[in-house]
């Protein structure tokens, strides 16, 4: 049985730089395939997310995967995914219904595709009382931790910029956290970008994710808050780099980025895997 494949670059840096931004595997299927073969499969693409989604009338159903397991909510995967039914698939509406664990999302297809945005639940974070959390966060990160916030994510605040990009976290023991990952963020030196962030998730089998679009529901109200800004410009500042555009709404949170497409391929799964 063979499968299409593509590889696509979400939340580029401007211009939609080759070799930047966080790359996902998109898997399109006419009928699901076990859970045991899309991780399966997500382990072998070994990104940090692989999607997998199917039409159902008007709306498509994503489902994504890390190396390791099932998520519930993933943004530069589902930049991507949008990416391929509009510029593969050939669907041309400006509005891309979706539907996944969270309940439904949906994509807008911005100047035919020079930009995507996404519509993702806004979660503002809950500051986090105590300093036995924040002592051993500061430690863990080799920096210290100004403020701590949590939601889905810990979420701790960094002194500055240059505290964010040259943390050096010890993997092994963010593992020990309870939450589903960390983020870490500050204001931005550049007045072109309102904060800056990294995101950390080896409980997930991701030590360091290059652009994390779900970070962005609890990040971008939190610095609404800060700022008093409801349209905010953000990079993460991984490795590859990232920027992302952001409108904080009542209920949600508009999240829009450049696309890069790849690579493509096919899978070919042996006859007894059907």
């Amino acid at each position: 049985m063979d499968l299409p494949i593509f590889q696509i670059d979400a939340f580029t840096r401007d211009n939609a730089t080759l070799f930047s931004g966080n790359p996902a595997a998109v898997i399109p299927l006419n009928a699901w395939l076990t859970e045991e073969q899309m991780q399966a499969i997500a382990a072998e693409n070994n990104l940090s997310e692989t999607t997998f989604f199917v039409r159902n009338d008007d709306t498509y159903t994503l489902r994504w995967f890390t190396p390791t397991n099932e998520v519930d909510l993933c943004g530069h995967a589902t930049l991507a995914t949008a990416h391929v039914i509009h510029q593969v698939l050939g669907d041309q509406r400006t509005t891309l219904p979706m539907q996944c664990g969270v309940g439904p999302i949906s994509v807008d297809v911005i100047n035919d595709g020079e930009e995507y945005a996404l519509t993702f639940p806004r979660r503002m974070p809950d500051a986090v009382s105590g300093k036995r959390l924040k002592n051993k966060l500061s430690k863990l990160l080799g920096q210290p931790v100004v403020e701590l916030y949590e939601s889905r994510d810990l979420i701790a605040v960094l002194e500055n910029e240059a505290a964010v990009r040259e943390c050096q976290p010890d993997f092994a023991g963010l593992q020990t956290l309870e939450h589903f990952a960390l983020a870490i963020t500050a204001p931005a030196e550049s007045p072109e970008r309102d904060f800056v962030s990294r995101f950390f998730a080896p409980r997930q089998g991701i030590d360091e994710d290059p652009v994390t679009g779900s970070s962005f529901c609890s990040l971008a109200p939190l610095w609404q808050q800060k700022l008093d800004k409801a349209v905010l410009s953000a990079e993460q500042c991984s490795v590859r780099g990232g920027h992302v555009s952001l409108t904080c709404l009542e209920d949600s949170v508009r999240i829009a980025g450049t696309t890069f497409h790849y690579m493509q391929g096919v899978i070919r799964l042996p006859l007894a895997e059907r």
